[in-house]
Protein backbone atom coordinates (compact mmCIF):
# COMPACT_ATOMS: atom_id res chain seq x y z
CA UNK A 1 0.00 0.00 0.00
CA UNK A 2 2.87 2.47 0.89
CA UNK A 3 3.74 2.17 -3.01
CA UNK A 4 -0.21 1.80 -4.58
CA UNK A 5 -1.98 3.83 -2.18
CA UNK A 6 -0.07 7.18 -3.38
CA UNK A 7 -2.10 9.83 -4.77
CA UNK A 8 -2.86 9.00 -8.74
CA UNK A 9 -0.45 5.94 -8.69
CA UNK A 10 -3.42 3.40 -9.42
CA UNK A 11 -4.56 5.77 -11.91
CA UNK A 12 -1.12 6.04 -13.90
CA UNK A 13 -1.09 2.24 -13.88
CA UNK A 14 -4.62 2.41 -15.22
CA UNK A 15 -3.75 4.72 -18.08
CA UNK A 16 -0.61 2.09 -19.02
CA UNK A 17 -3.35 -0.77 -18.83
CA UNK A 18 -5.46 0.93 -21.05
CA UNK A 19 -2.22 1.48 -23.48
CA UNK A 20 -0.93 4.76 -22.99
CA UNK A 21 3.06 4.38 -23.38
CA UNK A 22 4.29 7.66 -23.98
CA UNK A 23 4.59 10.74 -21.27
CA UNK A 24 1.92 12.72 -23.33
CA UNK A 25 0.02 10.05 -23.43
CA UNK A 26 -0.61 9.28 -20.15
CA UNK A 27 -0.96 13.03 -19.37
CA UNK A 28 -4.03 13.05 -21.80
CA UNK A 29 -5.35 10.64 -19.90
CA UNK A 30 -5.03 12.51 -16.61
CA UNK A 31 -5.25 15.83 -17.54
CA UNK A 32 -5.58 16.89 -13.83
CA UNK A 33 -2.19 15.35 -12.81
CA UNK A 34 0.26 18.17 -13.02
CA UNK A 35 3.23 16.96 -15.17
CA UNK A 36 5.61 17.35 -12.31
CA UNK A 37 3.55 14.95 -10.52
CA UNK A 38 3.05 12.02 -13.16
CA UNK A 39 7.18 12.23 -13.56
CA UNK A 40 7.50 11.54 -10.15
CA UNK A 41 5.21 8.90 -9.72
CA UNK A 42 6.55 7.10 -13.22
CA UNK A 43 10.16 6.77 -11.40
CA UNK A 44 8.49 5.41 -8.19
CA UNK A 45 6.84 2.65 -10.26
CA UNK A 46 10.28 1.68 -12.38
CA UNK A 47 12.32 2.07 -9.31
CA UNK A 48 9.86 -0.73 -7.56
CA UNK A 49 10.04 -2.94 -10.90
CA UNK A 50 6.57 -2.25 -11.94
CA UNK A 51 6.94 0.10 -15.09
CA UNK A 52 9.95 -0.29 -17.20
CA UNK A 53 11.21 3.16 -18.83
CA UNK A 54 12.43 2.16 -22.54
CA UNK A 55 13.78 4.87 -24.59
CA UNK A 56 13.34 4.26 -28.38
CA UNK A 57 15.24 7.52 -30.08
CA UNK A 58 14.05 10.55 -29.29
CA UNK A 59 10.82 9.03 -27.23
CA UNK A 60 10.45 7.17 -23.71
CA UNK A 61 8.14 4.52 -23.83
CA UNK A 62 7.03 3.38 -20.22
CA UNK A 63 5.59 -0.14 -20.38
CA UNK A 64 4.24 -2.05 -17.43
CA UNK A 65 6.46 -4.91 -16.58
CA UNK A 66 5.55 -8.57 -15.42
CA UNK A 67 5.07 -7.39 -11.55
CA UNK A 68 2.87 -4.60 -13.11
CA UNK A 69 1.09 -6.46 -15.63
CA UNK A 70 -0.24 -8.62 -12.67
CA UNK A 71 -1.89 -5.06 -11.42
CA UNK A 72 -4.17 -5.37 -14.49
CA UNK A 73 -6.95 -8.26 -12.83
CA UNK A 74 -7.11 -5.61 -9.81
CA UNK A 75 -7.61 -2.44 -12.26
CA UNK A 76 -10.51 -4.46 -13.78
CA UNK A 77 -12.06 -5.20 -11.30
CA UNK A 78 -11.44 -1.95 -9.03
CA UNK A 79 -13.51 -0.39 -12.54
CA UNK A 80 -16.00 -3.45 -12.68
CA UNK A 81 -17.30 -2.34 -8.91
CA UNK A 82 -16.94 1.18 -9.95
CA UNK A 83 -19.35 0.56 -12.88
CA UNK A 84 -21.89 -0.91 -10.74
CA UNK A 85 -21.66 0.65 -6.89
CA UNK A 86 -20.57 4.24 -7.78
CA UNK A 87 -23.51 7.25 -7.88
CA UNK A 88 -24.48 9.49 -10.13
CA UNK A 89 -22.13 12.33 -10.63
CA UNK A 90 -22.55 15.74 -10.85
CA UNK A 91 -22.35 17.43 -13.88
CA UNK A 92 -19.04 19.22 -13.08
CA UNK A 93 -17.55 15.59 -12.80
CA UNK A 94 -18.47 14.84 -16.49
CA UNK A 95 -15.17 15.56 -18.83
CA UNK A 96 -15.90 15.52 -22.56
CA UNK A 97 -11.35 15.47 -22.96
CA UNK A 98 -11.74 12.14 -21.35
CA UNK A 99 -14.55 10.57 -23.08
CA UNK A 100 -13.15 11.28 -26.16
CA UNK A 101 -9.85 10.14 -25.46
CA UNK A 102 -11.93 6.89 -24.63
CA UNK A 103 -13.78 6.84 -27.72
CA UNK A 104 -10.42 7.58 -29.73
CA UNK A 105 -9.11 4.25 -27.93
CA UNK A 106 -11.62 1.82 -28.74
CA UNK A 107 -12.08 2.75 -32.88
CA UNK A 108 -12.68 0.23 -34.62
CA UNK A 109 -10.84 1.24 -37.53
CA UNK A 110 -11.91 -1.96 -40.02
CA UNK A 111 -15.01 -0.18 -39.42
CA UNK A 112 -14.36 2.84 -40.26
CA UNK A 113 -13.76 4.17 -44.39
CA UNK A 114 -10.48 3.79 -45.62
CA UNK A 115 -9.95 7.48 -45.71
CA UNK A 116 -9.40 10.37 -43.07
CA UNK A 117 -12.67 10.44 -41.37
CA UNK A 118 -13.80 13.53 -38.97
CA UNK A 119 -16.23 13.15 -36.49
CA UNK A 120 -17.50 16.37 -34.92
CA UNK A 121 -18.97 16.15 -31.68
CA UNK A 122 -21.01 19.39 -29.98
CA UNK A 123 -22.14 19.28 -26.45
CA UNK A 124 -24.74 21.85 -25.29
CA UNK A 125 -25.58 22.75 -21.90
CA UNK A 126 -21.88 23.07 -21.58
CA UNK A 127 -19.08 26.06 -21.35
CA UNK A 128 -18.72 26.82 -24.65
CA UNK A 129 -14.82 26.14 -24.61
CA UNK A 130 -15.52 22.54 -24.12
CA UNK A 131 -18.45 22.51 -26.60
CA UNK A 132 -17.03 21.40 -29.72
CA UNK A 133 -14.90 18.46 -30.20
CA UNK A 134 -13.02 16.63 -33.31
CA UNK A 135 -11.95 12.97 -33.67
CA UNK A 136 -9.69 12.50 -36.69
CA UNK A 137 -9.70 9.15 -37.60
CA UNK A 138 -6.86 7.58 -40.37
CA UNK A 139 -6.79 3.76 -41.19
CA UNK A 140 -4.55 2.79 -38.31
CA UNK A 141 -4.52 5.91 -35.75
CA UNK A 142 -6.91 8.72 -34.21
CA UNK A 143 -6.27 11.79 -32.18
CA UNK A 144 -8.68 14.34 -30.57
CA UNK A 145 -9.20 18.22 -31.09
CA UNK A 146 -10.52 20.72 -29.02
CA UNK A 147 -10.01 23.30 -31.96
CA UNK A 148 -10.86 22.52 -35.32
CA UNK A 149 -8.85 20.67 -37.13
CA UNK A 150 -9.13 21.84 -40.55
CA UNK A 151 -10.57 18.73 -42.51
CA UNK A 152 -13.60 18.14 -43.67
CA UNK A 153 -16.01 16.69 -41.34
CA UNK A 154 -17.81 13.67 -42.17
CA UNK A 155 -20.56 12.95 -39.28
CA UNK A 156 -21.49 15.65 -36.64
CA UNK A 157 -23.30 14.33 -33.76
CA UNK A 158 -25.13 16.71 -31.28
CA UNK A 159 -26.36 15.93 -27.66
CA UNK A 160 -25.80 16.33 -24.18
CA UNK A 161 -22.67 15.26 -22.40
CA UNK A 162 -24.36 12.91 -20.20
CA UNK A 163 -26.36 11.19 -22.64
CA UNK A 164 -23.27 10.36 -24.46
CA UNK A 165 -21.48 9.38 -21.67
CA UNK A 166 -24.50 6.84 -20.79
CA UNK A 167 -24.22 5.55 -24.53
CA UNK A 168 -20.65 5.25 -24.41
CA UNK A 169 -20.68 3.63 -20.87
CA UNK A 170 -23.20 1.00 -22.18
CA UNK A 171 -26.13 2.55 -20.25
CA UNK A 172 -28.12 3.37 -23.46
CA UNK A 173 -28.20 2.20 -26.30
CA UNK A 174 -27.09 4.15 -29.61
CA UNK A 175 -30.30 3.45 -31.01
CA UNK A 176 -32.54 4.65 -28.20
CA UNK A 177 -30.59 7.77 -27.27
CA UNK A 178 -31.77 8.40 -30.99
CA UNK A 179 -34.82 7.93 -30.49
CA UNK A 180 -35.48 9.91 -27.29
CA UNK A 181 -33.97 13.00 -29.42
CA UNK A 182 -31.08 13.39 -27.02
CA UNK A 183 -28.58 12.37 -29.29
CA UNK A 184 -28.25 13.22 -33.15
CA UNK A 185 -25.88 12.12 -35.93
CA UNK A 186 -25.95 14.98 -39.12
CA UNK A 187 -24.43 13.74 -41.97
CA UNK A 188 -24.86 11.18 -44.85
CA UNK A 189 -27.54 8.72 -44.39
CA UNK A 190 -24.64 5.62 -45.10
CA UNK A 191 -22.35 7.35 -42.32
CA UNK A 192 -25.30 8.51 -40.10
CA UNK A 193 -26.00 4.87 -39.90
CA UNK A 194 -22.77 3.46 -39.48
CA UNK A 195 -20.75 5.78 -36.66
CA UNK A 196 -22.03 3.31 -33.79
CA UNK A 197 -20.05 0.64 -35.55
CA UNK A 198 -16.93 2.51 -35.63
CA UNK A 199 -16.42 2.17 -31.75
CA UNK A 200 -15.91 -0.86 -30.00
CA UNK A 201 -17.65 -1.60 -27.08
CA UNK A 202 -16.05 -0.64 -23.61
CA UNK A 203 -14.77 -3.41 -21.71
CA UNK A 204 -17.49 -2.36 -18.90
CA UNK A 205 -20.51 -2.12 -20.95
CA UNK A 206 -21.47 -5.71 -20.07
CA UNK A 207 -20.99 -5.56 -16.24
CA UNK A 208 -24.33 -5.91 -14.83
CA UNK A 209 -26.02 -2.94 -12.96
CA UNK A 210 -27.75 -2.84 -9.93
CA UNK A 211 -31.89 -2.52 -9.18
CA UNK A 212 -32.95 0.09 -7.34
CA UNK A 213 -32.08 4.13 -7.33
CA UNK A 214 -28.30 3.38 -8.24
CA UNK A 215 -27.35 5.23 -11.25
CA UNK A 216 -23.77 4.00 -11.66
CA UNK A 217 -20.71 6.09 -13.23
CA UNK A 218 -17.75 4.42 -14.46
CA UNK A 219 -14.66 5.35 -13.02
CA UNK A 220 -11.97 6.35 -16.41
CA UNK A 221 -10.72 2.61 -16.09
CA UNK A 222 -13.98 1.57 -17.23
CA UNK A 223 -14.28 4.15 -20.28
CA UNK A 224 -16.57 6.96 -19.03
CA UNK A 225 -15.84 10.58 -19.73
CA UNK A 226 -15.81 11.15 -16.06
CA UNK A 227 -13.04 12.73 -14.02
CA UNK A 228 -10.95 10.32 -11.43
Amino acid sequence: MELLDERWTMLVVRELVAGSHHFNELRRGLPRMSPSLLSKRLRQLVNAGVVERRPEGTEVRYLLTPAGRELEPIVMALGAWGVRWIGKLGDQDLDPKLLLWDMRRNIAHAAVPDRRTVVQFRFHAVAPRLRDWWLVITPTDADVCDSDPGHEVAVVVTASLRCLIAVWRGDLPWLDALRSGDLEIHGPEDLRRALPTWFKPTVYSSVPRPGGDVDPVPIRAAGGGVSA
